[in-house]
């Protein structure tokens, strides 16, 4: 029984680095092109974002991209002056700020407020979407180099996973970690291929053709939707389109976690939403995680020489698909034999997101509880 343990650990890794799509290494792609005189929406969604908001819309300001562009902020019923931060950063004949109408039912905060921004963008006559956080920090070439991929491959949405900050204890010991466990479930070469279900957005920094928002019938269509990034990367393709998925070390969050607390409320935020609210997923999600991450360092605790072999083996091939992700980030491949802890961290995130939906707490987002059993 044990020898046969310490098989299933060394086969999941091995499937994990050579199975599905590489998505480990991390490879920044070059999205350098010729610019593309296209027309861009930009549209910043914002709820209390006054810290972050001003060198957001700075670093589009600052965009070198050679087309029209109109950025359109939509304040969510911010509290601590959002909409009064935001124009400083900004001339009026290139911002526009909207203040978001009362959030209709059946419909995420998010959402709502991009498709309120949509609705004001579509006098501009846009050729594409720029969906960007406020806590979004751009190079400035970033609208010129995804608009020259989405023009170049003939994508209907292109997302980057943008360079997260990774400061403080915490954020070094569980963002590489993020970033890992995303590409896990949405391998970028999967997402691209068309024969695949598979299709990852990363919500930070989505551009969409104006196009194929029409086709997929609007934001209507993923209204209800928390993963709201993945849920429209997967309505696109499903409608047709392309879709690529990459990661930037150029395009960058402003935004600090911190500690390990508002770490994994932010892990918690949409976990439990992901398993679709199915307690047997949840069961076979930390039975996966146990088998994956926990398995191969207890193998070397059975005192069986050819299961400490195995586990031992099992355990440097999770450090391997894990360096890249450490590289990334500038971290010590010293934290690479951490991981099973790191995955211990993410299990009872994940656990924590289904407690609080039961207790009518779920998908919370700065005071707004949008996943709760009792709304349900």
């Amino acid at each position: 029984m044990t020898l046969a343990l310490a098989g299933l650990a060394v086969s999941i890794w091995l499937y994990l680095l050579l199975g599905r799509g590489f998505f480990w290494r991390l490879r920044e792609m070059d999205l350098a092109g010729a610019p593309m005189p296209r027309r861009v929406a930009v549209l910043i969604p914002a709820r209390n974002e006054a810290q972050v908001v001003g060198r957001a819309i700075q670093s589009i300001v600052e965009q070198d991209f050679p087309g029209p562009f109109h950025i359109f902020l939509i304040d969510d019923h911010s509290s601590d002056g959002t909409s009064e931060a935001a124009p400083a950063a900004a001339k009026p004949d290139l911002l526009t700020v909207i203040a978001a109408r009362q959030l209709p039912e059946g419909w995420t905060g998010k959402l709502w407020a991009l498709a309120e921004g949509i609705r004001q963008a579509e006098s501009f006559r846009p050729d594409y979407l720029l969906f960007s956080d406020a806590d979004i920090v751009h190079e400035p070439d970033g609208i010129s180099r995804l608009v020259a991929r989405a023009e170049a491959g003939g994508y209907d949405l292109v997302s980057w996973m943008v360079k997260l900050q990774c400061e403080t204890f915490g954020e070094r010991a569980l963002i590489p970690a993020f970033v890992f466990f995303f590409f896990m479930l949405y391998p970028p070469a999967w997402t691209e291929n068309a024969r695949r279900g598979t299709a990852g957005a990363a919500g930070g920094c989505i551009l969409l053709r104006w196009e194929a928002l029409a086709r997929i019938g609007g934001m209507v269509a993923i209204r209800g939707e928390l993963t709201d990034d993945c849920a429209l990367a997967k309505a696109v393709k499903r409608t047709g389109g392309k879709v690529w998925l990459g990661v930037t070390s150029r395009t960058r969050s402003i935004r600090g976690y911190g500690t390990f607390r508002e770490i994994g409320r932010m892990i918690s935020r949409t976990a439990f939403w992901q398993l679709r609210h199915s307690v047997l997923l949840l069961a076979g999600t930390i039975a996966g995680m146990f088998a994956t991450y926990l398995l191969p360092p207890l193998l070397l605790l059975t005192g069986r020489p050819p299961a400490m072999a195995l586990g031992a083996f099992a355990w440097v091939l999770m450090m391997v698909a894990y360096a890249p992700s450490l590289r990334f980030y500038g971290l010590s491949l010293l934290w690479a034999p951490a991981l099973p802890l790191v995955a211990v961290f993410y299990t009872g995130a994940t656990i924590h997101s289904a407690v609080r939906y039961w207790r009518g707490r779920g998908g919370e987002w700065k005071g707004r509880a949008q996943d709760a059993k009792s709304a349900s």
